[in-house]
């Protein structure tokens, strides 16, 4: 009897020391208590497990092979199409506050009278020069009011350059999450397949039932395919940031970024700076501007332009002296002035009124729709940072020292094995719900932080129409876990 439990108690405890050997090199968060490895932070980007971080040298980052974010971004600023649109757009605007401000070309041609053919002839022949000349300053209020359509254009290119630049941040860190979140799943899948095999030793040795090993197989299957869905997650983020980017050709590779480095957000500041350099407001500031000055020039257009012709004749009609001759060179000149009796634009004035009615009310519109806008990013935000936090914190430290005292339990036969199982279990859920809660927290501190923009191939709109200085906030969100669906 003897002999065959320290048998049982050898396989058992060989078997043992097998599992914690094969979980040692996934263990992303350790437990408080270790004074060597608990200041170790989870740098997402690397491929190395954790027991290998001490390793490297002290310049990590002289010697890494990731792209970063700044790199990317300065590739979406040469490549990304709709920043050659909008600059495009701010040259059109340009050309047209040039066209409003000419003055009407004049007009010259040839005036003939009297004309008389037979033996007598005569008639009057000759050129004459016609211009018309604006009156009420309304050249000078055309280019003004293109002017204001030029500066909406300069603002609607910058809106389109941060729209870029945020673009890339919130596609890079779902990206960097989507390459952490693999790795992760990866060692998962590792320690499901050594827990299986485990389990199947302890079985052939009697210490384990069947259902314990079915659960240990199925575990291991939900494992594996979970990889192949989080690769193609990965392939997903990279082809939606290489997309914008501007460069879909480029290889998928690896990033440099640490998703744990989440930034400080205070609501109200936050909601103030959103609706103090907004491009949405000055763009709706900018229309009020343009809107005020089409009313006056609207009401300026009762004001008369003068119509100006000159010209020269030759008169050959016989002055009945003897002997005969012609009456010879004539001149003439004309002023007309075009009296608004019927028509003194009253229409139109009505409508500009309206569009500067509009154009005013809109301002707060946009304001209310930014503040709108921000509420659930906001929420989404604060609560994916309090989570990490708490993960962080406690509940992480928490489901390792769990592990680690079910796993030392077991060792002295205190504890049976599908508690451990159940433990590791929870760990590596819980690793995983956090690398969600960090992507989540990392998109809402992007979209807030890079003012609401978040469309990085959104057509920039075309100046002189209709504009819509607040688009749809179109942000990727992971799931987390302890918030309703």
């Amino acid at each position: 009897m003897k002999s065959n439990s320290l048998r049982n108690f050898s396989v058992r405890l060989i078997l043992a020391l097998t599992l914690v050997t094969a979980s040692l090199p996934a263990q992303q968060f350790v437990p408080p208590h270790d004074p060597i490895t608990n200041n170790q932070s989870l740098v997402l980007a690397s491929g190395a497990p954790q027991s290998e971080q001490p390793q490297k040298a002290p310049d990590a980052a002289a010697n890494r092979s990731g792209l970063t974010l700044e790199e990317l971004q300065r590739m979406a600023l040469a490549n990304n199409p709709t920043l050659g649109q909008a600059k495009a757009g701010v040259n059109a605007a340009k050309g047209r506050t040039q066209q409003a401000g000419l003055w009407p070309n004049p007009t010259v041609g040839y005036i003939g009278e009297e004309i008389r053919g037979g033996s007598y002839g005569g008639g009057q022949h000759g050129v004459f020069i016609q211009q018309n000349v604006i009156l009420g300053n309304k050249l000078d209020l055309d280019r003004k009011v293109r002017s204001e359509e030029g500066k909406q254009a300069v603002a609607e290119a910058e809106e389109q350059r941060l729209r870029v630049e945020n673009g890339v941040r919130i596609a890079f860190y779902q990206s960097l999450a989507a390459q952490q979140m693999l790795e992760t799943r990866k060692r998962l899948s590792g320690l499901a397949k050594d827990a299986a095999d485990t389990t199947q030793q302890l079985f052939n040795v009697g210490q384990a039932d069947q259902p314990d090993l079915l659960q240990a197989q199925v575990e291991a299957d939900e494992a594996d395919l979970a990889v192949i869905a989080a690769e193609q997650d990965e392939l997903r983020a990279w082809r939606v940031l290489t997309s914008v980017v501007g460069k879909p050709a480029m290889e998928l590779a690896k990033l440099e970024g640490n998703l744990e480095d989440l930034p400080q957000i205070n609501a109200d500041e936050a909601i103030e700076t959103i609706l103090r350099d907004s491009p949405a407001v000055k763009i709706a500031q900018l229309e009020s501007s343009r809107a005020d000055l089409a009313f006056t020039r609207a009401n300026r257009e009762v004001i008369p332009d003068i119509s100006v012709r000159a010209g020269y004749l030759n008169n050959r009609e016989d002055v009945g002296s003897i002997p005969p001759r012609a009456v010879g060179s004539e001149g003439f000149a004309e002023v007309g002035l075009n009296l608004h009796i019927f028509n003194r634009n009253q229409g139109n004035i009505t409508a500009a009124k309206a569009d500067r009615e509009r154009a005013q009310f809109e301002v707060q519109r946009v304001s209310l729709t930014l503040r709108r806008l921000a509420a659930p990013v906001l929420q989404s935000y604060t609560t994916s940072r309090a989570v990490v936090e708490r993960y962080k914190a406690r509940t992480l430290p928490n489901a390792q020292k769990a592990y680690d005292l079910y796993l030392h339990k077991y060792h002295e036969g205190a504890a049976a094995y599908p508690q451990v199982l159940i433990a590791q279990r929870t760990l590596f859920q819980l690793q995983v719900a956090y690398i969600g809660a960090l992507e989540n927290a990392w998109m809402g501190a992007a979209a807030l932080q890079g003012l609401l923009l978040t469309d990085p191939l959104d057509l920039p709109a075309i100046p002189g129409e209709l504009d819509r200085p607040v688009r749809e906030i179109n942000m990727p969100v992971a799931e987390m876990p302890g918030t309703p669906r």
